[in-house]
This record gives structure tokens, sequence and C-alpha cells, in this order.
């Protein structure tokens, strides 16, 4: 449950903390005083729309499975809101993103908003009637979990089968295109530092000319050589030094010139257009070893383009055993749930004849084969269209669906926070959805928005939000004082007699 929350300039709110306990917990005020503000700012920090306070924190007693998400477990757990330079969520002073706080949430938190036919989707409906099948038949949700798992592989294998039936169809486009792609880089058939040796060959051949004329003019020193060998021994010097570079050098021109010959023989024109060719491949794939790469991996696919008959033979007959398996377990699953069917109906009956609601109809047809099974569940408000009763009937029609949750799938407890879920009723009406609502204080506390006596006077605890002016404030109410509100609901601004005895009549009948 939430302990405590702390608010520090929340809007209207400049600061306030409040504690509180388990069950049902109310906020009462005149319209305006800021109620639908304050449990704005307590959603908020649980990621639940915008956060627009300077500082908001909740601590919440209860287990939470924080370990799952990342988080160290701690007694009690903190959630806290910062806002400075940016707005920053933390959970136990870890920080944590809003989308990761909000899917924490969600695990123990609900909240009652504006009107949403969604909340009647197949989906909710089979999980709500899975939980009554459930309670019937231990290992109906096991088997839910295994159908939902094997439907998860199906469908996985279905589209694998799906992509290459689409290959397929477009195969021989696709071969052709991996053919042309080889040819074009056989035709070149590059091989690594093959570019750079041409370059190298290029550079050469530019320079030929200039070579050979300045060989031509530098060979004049071998005519020269005897000459610096008589000079040498006049002298007495040692001439090895002379030697051994008359040597190199000579190796040097021997060795230039069987360049200058090699590059005679070269096909100026080819070289050129090699150089171009091989440009162009570096161009497209980066480099000659991406080259090669490229045309690795084209072979590869041809060769299972080649072998995709066979494959898409042993897809087809995989998916036909799954298909199998998934349409077996989900008749299992229907069986089971048209057995309970009635039960969930009833539940929710019930409830709404408590309400003072007209029953509904639930009614299970078959669907398509999907994750759910090949179910669909929907329910009937007479000749009614849902999406368009009136908001107290909304209401009361949610809060059947909840408590029949409360009862089927909530086992660890909760927190629900209500927005005038009791707007729009009369005295009877209003004091029916108090009377549930204590019913479901069994496993949830919750939070509730007010202009009711009849709820009001159910509360385990009521708090007051005021306002002065712009600032809004919140306190909790004891004894007369909370009398006193309720007679002040009962006959608005100018307090009666007769209201306050009804409020009391109220509060003595809550306690008995």
């Amino acid at each position: 449950m939430i302990e405590r929350l702390l608010l520090k300039n929340h809007l209207s709110f400049e600061a306030c903390e409040l504690e509180f306990q388990n069950g049902l917990i109310v906020f009462t005020g005149p319209s305006g005083a800021g109620k639908s503000v304050l449990m704005q700012g307590m959603l908020s920090v649980f990621g639940y729309g915008e956060a627009q306070a300077d500082v908001i924190e909740a601590t919440i007693t209860q287990k939470l499975g924080l370990e799952a998400f990342g988080f160290e477990e701690e007694n009690p757990n903190v959630f806290k809101f910062l806002k400075a330079k940016s707005a920053r969520y933390f959970i136990n002073a870890q920080s944590v993103s809003k989308k990761a706080l909000s899917d924490i949430s969600r695990t123990f938190l609900s909240s009652l908003g504006v009107k949403d036919s969604s909340e009647f989707d197949t989906k909710r409906l089979i999980e709500l009637l899975d939980g009554v099948c459930a309670s019937h038949e231990a290992t109906h949700l096991q088997n839910v979990a295994h159908f939902q798992t094997l439907f998860q592989e199906y469908v996985t294998l279905k589209n694998e089968l799906e992509s290459v039936e689409a290959e397929e169809k477009k195969i021989e486009d696709l071969k052709e295109f991996a053919r042309f792609e080889i040819a074009k880089i056989d035709e070149v058939s590059p091989k690594v530092g093959e570019d750079e040796e041409l370059l190298s060959f290029k550079k050469s051949l530019s320079k030929k000319e200039k070579i050979e004329q300045a060989m031509q003019k530098a060979s004049e020193i071998f005519a020269l050589e005897s000459s610096v060998y008589e000079a040498l021994h006049l002298m007495e010097a040692d001439a090895a030094f002379f030697d051994a570079c008359i040597n190199e050098l000579r190796l040097i021109f021997e060795k230039q010139s069987d360049t200058l010959e090699a590059l005679e023989e070269i096909d100026v024109e080819n070289l050129l257009d090699r150089i171009e060719k091989i440009s162009q491949l570096k161009k497209r794939y980066g480099s000659i070893e991406g080259a090669l790469e490229h045309r690795t991996k084209r072979q590869e696919e041809l060769a299972r383009y080649e072998n995709i008959a066979f494959e898409k033979s042993r897809l087809e007959k995989a998916l036909a055993k799954y298909e199998s398996d998934v349409t077996a377990l989900a008749q299992v699953l229907s069986q089971k749930r048209r057995l309970h069917v009635s039960a969930l109906q009833e539940h929710l009956n019930a409830y709404l004849s408590q309400l003072y609601m007209p029953p509904l109809s639930v009614n299970m047809q078959e669907g398509t084969l999907s994750e759910y099974g090949c179910d669909v569940v929907q329910i009937a408000l007479g000749k009614v269209d849902l999406k368009k009763i009136s908001s107290g009937e909304y209401n009361r029609l949610r809060l059947a669906f909840l408590a029949v949750q409360n009862t089927f799938l909530l086992s660890g407890g909760g927190v629900l926070i209500l927005d005038e879920i009791d707007a729009n009723l009369s005295g009877k009406e209003s004091m029916s959805v108090a009377n549930v609502l204590k019913q479901l204080c069994t496993r949830y506390q919750i939070f509730a928005i007010s202009h009711q006596p009849q709820l009001s006077s159910r509360a385990d605890q009521h708090f007051l939000v005021a306002k002065q002016g712009s600032t809004s404030s919140v306190r909790e109410l004891q004894g007369e004082e909370r009398m006193e509100e309720l007679a002040r609901m009962v006959s608005g601004e100018h307090v009666t007699d007769e209201a306050k005895q009804f409020a009391k009549t109220l509060l003595e009948s809550a306690k008995s």
C-alpha cells in the first residue's frame, strides 16, 4: 500500500505530506479545490501522466518484486520525482526511465480515468474468464501459458514460411541478379593487392621516357671508370670504395633496364582499362576484398535459392504439425471456457445487482485463431450500446468488473485510484458503490474522489481538500469535522440541522 505521499510546489499545492492507512481513502471538498490535481500528483510519481511538481515522493510498504525489473527491493520502497534542470524519476534512490517506471507501476497500481470501451475488449474478457476457469480447474492457467508459448512459435514459423514463399515468387529475378553480380566480379577477377601493383606500373610508365634519358646521360660514368682507377692508383688511395659503388650502380642500372624492357611489352590501353575496372569495383564494394566477399555472399545466396523448394517443404511440414497442436490446445481451452462462461456472467450480475444495474450477458463465439485461442468473448447490456450508456452506468459496470477481477485475478493486492466513480448517481446508487468498494478493500488500497456523502461516510480515512485564494491544502478529518463535511455535501454551503442529522446517521451506519 501507499504509506506516505509528499508533494512540493505541485500546481496549487505549495507543500503537503500525507500518511495513509489500508482500506478506503476518500478525498472531498468543493469543486475546483484541487482534488483531481492532488490525485494526478500521486499518479505522476508512478509514471502516469506528466509530473508538474518540484518534488513528489511516495513510499510503498508492500513487496513489489522489483528484482525482476533490475531494482533492489526495500522496505518500504521509495518512489521519487525531482525536477531541477531536468525531470528525473527514482526507485529506492536508483534512477529509472519514465517508461520503465510505468511498466513497474502497472503491476500494482490501477487507475480508472476517462471512459474507454477497450476495457471490455476480448483480451481483457478472456483473461477474466480464464481466471474463473482456474478457480475451478487448477491446471487451466498452465494450459493457457503453454498455448501462448506454442502460438508464438507457430507465428514465428508461419512468418518464416511466408518469407520463403515471397522469395519463391521472385526467385528467378533474385537468381538472375545474383548470377549477374557474380559475373560482373568474375569478369574482372581481381586479386588482392593488384590495384596497388597496377598503379605502380602506371606511375613507372609516366616516368619511363625521363628515366631512359637520365640513364643515357648517367651511363657516361662507366666510360670514365678506368680513368678513375688510374687516378686513385697514382694517388696511392684505396680504390675499394669506388669499386663497390660502381658495381652497385651497375646493378641498379641493369635492374631498371629490365623494368624498362618489361614496360615496352605492356599494352598501355589494356593497363588503363583494367585500372578503371578495378576502380569501379572498389567504388561499389569499398575494396577488392569487399568485392570478393560480396561474390562469396552472392554464391551462398544462389545456393540457398537453388534449395528453396526443400526449405519450403520443410517449413510446410513443421507448420502443419504446429497448427494441428495449437488448434487442438485452443479447442481444449475453448471447452473449458464454455463450461464456466455462465459462472463469469453470474458473478458479474451479482455485483451489478448490488449496484442497481440491469443484468448483462457474456457471449462466447468461435473466432479466428489468435494468441487468446479461437474464442471471441463479448458482453451485452441488453440492447444498449456500451458506448452510449451514461458515465454513472459505465463506472458501475467497470466497478463490477473490478470486483470480479479482485476475486479471480488479484492475488498480491494493489492500489486503485478512482476519480469520482460515484458521479451523477442517486443516493441509493452511491451507497451501492460504497458497499462494493468496501468489499474490494480486502485486497486493494483504494483512493477515491467523491462529491457524495454516502461513499465518503464509508471511508477508513477522510481527507478534505480546500483552496484559499490560489493555494490548495489538504488535511485529514476526524470526529465532528468529518460530520460537518458530510453535512456540507448534503446541504451545500449553509449547513442545516437536518443535514447534520443525516450525516450523523450515515457515520453511525458505517460503524455498524
